[in-house]
């Protein structure tokens, strides 16, 4: 079940990128950022309506909905740490010599 899960996982992260790619290629003129925030909008919304408590919660997975943000945002912290665009040449703290 964990492959299946991770395999999951992976297909719907490539799915996301392949949206973004398709929508910024239909519209060229488009700012990459606006698009990317519509893109990221859509899948908060989506993870917060699929971690929300069940009507007969595993009294193990109870969280409050501040503690629902709290994992939220340190799954984005691992994503942005893991992907290869975290770091760029022209981040402002990039030492130039």
């Amino acid at each position: 079940m964990q492959e299946h899960n991770e395999a999951l996982f992976d297909e719907a992260a490539d799915a996301v990128v392949e949206l973004g790619n398709q929508l910024a290629e239909q519209n060229p003129e488009t700012d990459p950022w606006a698009l990317a925030d519509g893109l990221l909008a859509g899948a908060v919304h989506f993870w917060l309506y699929a971690h929300q408590p069940q009507d007969l919660p595993d009294p193990d997975d109870l969280m409050s909905s501040r503690e629902r943000l709290e994992e939220l945002l340190r799954q984005v912290m691992q994503s942005a740490e893991e992907s290869e665009y975290l770091h760029s040449p022209n981040d402002s703290d990039v030492g130039r010599a």
